[in-house]
């Protein structure tokens, strides 16, 4: 079965467009294993083929990550391929269940990457080097997710374009850590490479069939480098190479890459506002850009990554994600945006979770000055309301998911990175760094005294073995201010208001020691475990926070599952609790789903592979 796969990977080929204005449409696709690949433009083709690829596995990589994690609910709609990764008991049968379709984008890359000249030069440079190393990247996040979703997966580099091919190799099966020791040394040499952009910011591929117009920004389309190694060194616990490169991206590739900040200052939108009765002292949230706003028509705001889908079938490959979510993105008239049948809704523990989380304001106090008290208004955390939109009067009780009404599959946000970031100088031992990026970003604040819960070895870290702080980099994070889009946030803001402190230390009830502490009473409460205050029970109690906001962030993306399979292996590997805790912690999580296998065994996380 395996050989079947890799020899069908083989024979789907290459996939060349014949111009700029066909970018993406599969109809006008052609094998060219014979193709020549030695001129400075020519290879733009193979690219796009390669993405062509990339959409033929977004459903599936996003039906994987989300089933299989406690974002969704089933309805009375769901169909029985989606129940089946919902409850662990899914089949080789299931059509959400391929490995075909990560090694075609596989394939692809290695007869790029076996082809390429990548001597050519343009005065002394090198210029295909850019898209050659995102080459090599788009590989590494396929088998990164053959390994995530089927544990042991066949390895191969070389093209395969020959039956003889498959009948004469015996490939070696390797786990995620064979993976990353087998690719991660040599995407290393292009550690601090750009993705490329042909020159364009934006190209228009059509209108959907109800008439919104659609275009991509091919810069968006790769995988930088060093977020993709970043990845692979966060899943095999190489947590200081992980916080390394993902430093590198945000202080050196990020800012490069068009129309593309640090980290925008991102706020709630009161989802409900209309029904809401304010706080007498209200005065408002942080101004800056809508969170919301990432996941319109065309923004490319935080967008490190993703899949743009096409416009209608007759352009190319579509997406049935939205209609999944109650959404026709390629509904004729406007008025069929809509539909009754919602086969996927918010989760219960999602829910749970986004009520149970405060939203801080800023507070009008007479003879105060302005912006210096922070009030809690119990109104829940706003994201959920922002990419939710709920029925009234005999649809009330429908919940249709608004995320993806722009036909695009998001694989990496800049959100993101932060994020990992967290995780990773959390699991180092920097838990107020990994709080920091909760609260208030990584900004010149850190360093000022006041900043009481960042420790000194925290502020050595962040200035020269993690230099975001560094003379070099320290102007490009500088303190917040109302007028500057550009710098580092606090990603908890995203949904739940002021939780940075500013220039008025303490005034947020978002505070380390707060937060941390009421973790860990939960984590002693809903596990039966004896919680400490060493070390030890800071960082796994951190970790649970960023497990939260993942929750809260990044919920319907595709990426749940993977992160808390992640966070339980990890727990499983260094926990104060004992040696199976992350089983035990990953079962608790996922208990609702009531799975058709034990997940407190690791063997029953992954997939039949076919």
């Amino acid at each position: 079965m395996k050989k079947i796969i890799i020899a069908i990977a083989a024979l789907m080929g290459l996939y060349s467009v014949t111009s700029c204005s066909d970018m993406l449409d599969t109809d006008s696709s052609r094998q060219i294993f014979d193709g020549n690949l030695d001129q400075k433009t020519d290879s733009v083709f193979f690219a796009f083929g390669i993405m062509q690829a990339m959409q033929g596995l977004a459903d599936q990589y996003v039906f994987q990550g989300e089933m299989r994690g406690d974002n969704v609910a089933l309805t009375y709609y769901t169909d029985n391929d989606l129940r089946q990764l919902y409850n662990f008991s899914a089949t080789a049968a299931n059509q959400y269940d391929s490995a075909y379709v990560y090694y075609r984008v596989i394939n692809n890359c290695n007869y790029y990457i076996a082809h390429r000249d990548t001597t050519l030069l343009t005065g002394s440079t090198k210029v295909v080097m850019p898209e050659y190393a995102a080459v090599k990247a788009f590989r590494a996040w396929a088998y990164l997710q053959l390994a995530r979703n089927y544990g042991k997966v066949p390895f191969f580099t070389e093209p395969l374009t020959k039956i003889s091919q498959i009948n004469s190799n015996n490939f070696p099966e390797l786990d995620l850590q064979g993976i990353v020791d087998r690719l991660a040394p040599d995407l290393e040499q292009y550690s601090g490479y750009a993705v490329p952009d042909y020159g364009v910011t934006a190209y228009n591929i059509g209108s959907t069939n109800s008439g919104t117009a659609k275009t991509i920004n091919p810069s968006r389309c790769f995988i930088p480098v060093d977020v993709i190694l970043g990845e692979m060194y966060l899943e095999t616990g190489q947590y200081d190479k992980a916080a390394s490169h993902y430093t590198t991206y945000l202080t050196s590739v990020s800012k490069s890459r068009e129309g593309s900040s640090y980290a925008q200052n991102l706020v709630p939108n009161l989802s409900n506002s209309s029904n809401l009765s304010k706080p007498s002292d209200y005065a408002g949230p942080m101004s800056g850009m809508k969170w919301m706003d990432i996941f319109t028509n065309n923004s490319t705001v935080d967008l490190v990554t993703y899949i743009p889908m096409a416009v209608n079938r007759l352009r190319g490959t579509t997406t049935g994600i939205p209609l999944v979510m109650g959404y026709n993105y390629y509904a004729v008239n406007r008025s069929d945006l809509y539909v009754d049948e919602i086969q996927l809704e918010p989760s219960t523990a999602l829910k749970s979770l986004s009520d149970a989380t405060p939203y801080y304001y800023y507070q009008e106090v007479p003879g105060a000055l302005s912006q210096q008290y922070v009030g809690q208004w119990n109104i829940g955390d706003q994201r959920l309301g922002n990419i939710t939109r709920r029925g009234t009067g005999e649809d009330s009780t429908k919940v249709w998911v608004t995320k993806y009404n722009n036909g695009n599959i998001i694989l990496y946000r800049n959100t993101t990175i932060y994020l990992h970031l967290a995780e990773a100088l959390n699991r180092l031992g920097h838990s107020d760094a990994a709080f920091a990026i909760l609260k208030e970003g990584i900004t010149s604040s850190l360093l000022d005294s006041t900043r009481t819960y960042i420790t000194d070895a925290t502020r050595t870290a962040l200035t020269s073995t993690y230099p975001f702080l560094s003379s070099a980099n320290l102007s490009k994070f500088p303190a917040q201010s109302s007028s500057n889009n550009t710098t580092n946030w606090g990603i908890h803001q995203h949904g739940s208001g002021v939780t940075g402190d500013g220039n008025y230390p303490g005034r947020s009830p978002y505070q380390l020691d707060t937060i941390v502490g009421q973790k860990l009473k939960d984590i002693a409460s809903q596990f039966n475990v004896g919680v400490g205050t060493t070390k030890q029970d800071t960082i796994n109690a951190v970790e649970d926070l960023l497990c939260d906001e993942y929750q809260l962030e990044f919920a319907f993306e595709g990426t749940r599952w993977y992160d808390l399979m992640r966070l339980a292996r990890h727990k499983n590997q260094s926990s104060p609790y004992g040696s199976n805790f992350g089983s035990i912690w990953l079962a608790r999580k996922l208990e609702s789903h009531n799975p058709a296998k034990s997940l407190l065994d690791p063997e029953n996380w992954y997939l039949p592979f076919k």
